[in-house]
């Protein structure tokens, strides 16, 4: 593949990609402050909790996969992409500060979630409305961090202003509604584990089939 058939942000998220130079002590610092959180859910038994979490960093897991992918096939850019200062940045479109992130940002949401399902909200039940309310939410910090220089969209389905639904329902809306469902099971922990092994084991095969014996991510 011909390096200028890629986008120059491509090229510069490239060149940091699976690149340990500027490994720091701070990814020491994301790991204590994940597994303290867990930590206090486990001790509570607040399984519903902990699975929605893990659940939401699956789906986020399988996405950059995918968006990796899209790279790889399209020899131009991936859907997102991400460049700046990072400890580290195993994806095209992923940091280990965004795959922090999502790795208690399913915690964040269910806690935020209305004990009664069936309440409305402007109209709509509470699950539908806080799954589109954080997924928007989600959005404007990504322009947030477009504007910022160090978070770019390529394509005109994937980026603004035509494609920003589409960015709210496949790129974070189906990640909150996963989080929700593994949540509202209650202590249904069998259905649960099935969920997130069946998600785990796309998501190894994944990684192993098209990074390490393909190469393509």
């Amino acid at each position: 593949m011909l390096l200028a058939e890629y986008t120059n942000f491509t090229l510069r998220a490239l060149e940091q990609v699976r690149n340990t130079a500027n490994f720091g002590w701070g990814i020491v610092v994301l790991i204590a402050i994940a597994s303290y959180i867990y930590t206090v859910e486990v001790q509570a038994k607040n399984w519903p909790v902990v699975f929605a979490g893990i659940g939401l960093f699956l789906m986020d897991v399988f996405n950059e996969t995918v968006n990796a992918l899209v790279l790889h096939f399209s020899e131009r850019a991936a859907l997102w992409t991400t460049t700046g200062p990072t400890l580290y940045q195993p994806l095209i479109g992923l940091t280990v500060e965004i795959m922090f992130l999502f790795s208690f940002a399913g915690i964040v949401f269910v806690k935020s979630l209305p004990e009664d399902r069936q309440m409305k909200i402007l109209g709509l039940n509470n699950r539908v409305f806080m799954v589109f309310a954080f997924s928007i939410f989600s959005v404007l910090v990504e322009l947030v961090l477009r504007s910022a220089g160090i978070f770019h969209w390529e394509y005109w389905f994937w980026g603004t202003p035509w494609g920003l639904p589409t960015i709210v329902v496949f790129g974070y809306a189906t990640f909150y509604a996963m989080s929700a469902w593994l949540y509202d099971m209650g202590d249904n922990r069998a259905r649960q584990l099935k969920v997130l092994g069946t998600l785990a084991a796309v998501d190894l095969a994944g990684i192993l089939v098209f990074g390490v014996m393909l190469g393509w991510m």
